[in-house]
């Protein structure tokens, strides 16, 4: 395994080429991003589908109707949403820590690999790691088996995070996700860890302002493709440009997809916000359709600390939003919780 930086000609007509047309997408969906009255609605949607769509890669299952009762719910009954909402937080997290800082350290990886994971384990200290495709059980690549050695590799990728280079950064974002791979620092949680860099490194480089852009769905959909090139790399560092250009196209079909989605999203807020000016003139504001598609599942005590109102004015709204059919209700143990109907079935398309 080599260290960065990788003496190879990553120039290639192929790889500029799409280049141009990753950053071009991304451009388009940070600008709309930034042009959304209320951005905050879509990042939460987005980060949670990601968070569950990375856990699924890893074999953590959840389905989305699953995931927003948990949430809404007094306590977790489910393993899976504990481990997506985990993965949520450290997403959330490593901006926190990215913006405070300028800059991405091994030991905010260790912070963010503790959160995803909820064990201090830290830094692989024991030998026997491998990396498995785990569609064929095949083994694809031994990482560096020493404490002492995996500590070197780490301080050699945080010194490339870190300094600048001639390199475009979702060229580099490749790269470092290649090469934390390789290194599987951790016992467990490294590729959703990989994942959470890929996003923190974009921002960091201001390709994107808020965590809006995951890959996951994309290597999900091409896990194979992803396993063959990673262990192509593996064979010869030479063919890491083939793992880049997957990687872009990854960049450049996630960022159309997302564009789609956020159009979806938006539609369906301005539908919901006219139709309930429309129905309930008496109870609408801004906030009201804010909390309902940022939570998507609420419940009355959500709801009146939300609104800043009395927990009989929210019972009585979320009855009114529920007669008006915007709201379904359910009983889940004892609480009475209620479903924003047209974005839910919006997510489970997407």
């Amino acid at each position: 395994m080599k260290k960065l930086p990788y003496n190879v000609n990553l120039k290639t007509k192929e790889i500029l080429e799409q280049l141009n047309k990753s950053n071009y997408a991304l451009g388009k969906l940070n600008g709309l991003l930034e042009m959304l009255p209320n951005p905050d609605i879509v990042l939460s949607i987005m980060t949670l589908r990601e968070s569950k769509d990375s856990s699924a890669i890893e074999n953590i299952i959840t389905t989305y109707d699953e995931l927003y009762k948990d949430i809404v719910a007094d306590e977790l009954k489910s393993v899976s949403s504990k481990e997506v909402l985990r993965y949520k937080n450290a997403i959330y997290m490593g901006q926190e820590l990215i913006d405070q800082n300028g800059y991405l350290t091994t030991n905010m990886i260790i912070d963010i690999h503790y959160v995803l994971t909820g064990f201090k384990t830290g830094v692989r200290k024991l030998p026997g790691t491998v990396i498995k495709n785990d569609l064929t059980n095949e083994v694809v690549h031994m990482p560096p088996q020493s404490h002492e050695e995996i500590i070197g590799y780490l301080n050699n990728l945080e010194k490339y995070i870190n300094e600048d280079n001639d390199n475009d950064p979702l060229i580099n974002m490749a790269i470092i996700h290649y090469q934390f791979e390789s290194i599987h620092p951790f016992y467990d949680g490294n590729g959703r860890t990989g994942r959470i860099i890929n996003i923190l490194y974009l921002i960091l480089k201001d390709k994107i302002n808020k965590p809006i852009l995951y890959l996951s769905k994309y290597i999900n959909d091409n896990r194979e493709q992803y396993y063959k090139l990673f262990q192509r790399t593996n064979m010869d560092i030479k063919n890491i440009g083939e793992f880049i250009l997957y990687l872009l196209k990854g960049i450049e079909t996630t960022a159309n997809l997302t564009i789609s989605i956020i159009k979806e999203i938006t539609k369906s807020i301005e539908l919901t916000t006219k139709l309930i000016k429309d129905k309930l003139p008496n109870i609408y504001n801004d906030g009201l359709v804010t909390h309902l598609f940022k939570n998507i599942y609420t419940k009355n005590e959500l709801y009146r600390d939300s609104l800043k109102v009395s927990r009989n004015t929210a019972t009585r709204h979320l009855k009114l939003l529920e007669e008006a059919g915007f709201l379904i209700s359910e009983k889940v143990g004892k609480e009475v919780i209620y479903k924003n109907v047209q974005i839910f079935n919006l997510i489970k398309e997407i």
